[in-house]
């Protein structure tokens, strides 16, 4: 199993996957809003997403596991 983690911190504005959904390596997954700016979260890996972790308006910090992927 493989993660996306977020790569600051920041409140989660949008999840793009969801459990099921093929993935591709650089995809973005989630949008965070940090310092009035959006960040797309990208996957490092490609694979079938198999858990999201992150609900929009969550509040996350840098590290946090985003969606779960294999």
């Amino acid at each position: 199993m493989k993660q996306v983690a977020a790569n600051m911190a920041g409140t989660v504005i949008n999840v793009l996957v969801q459990v099921g959904d093929e993935i591709s390596a650089g995809q973005d997954v989630v949008v965070l809003e940090s310092m009035k700016m959006e960040v797309p979260v990208q996957a490092e890996v490609a694979g079938k997403v198999i858990e999201v972790k992150a609900n929009i308006g969550d509040f996350v910090n840098e590290g946090d596991i985003l969606v779960s992927v294999e």
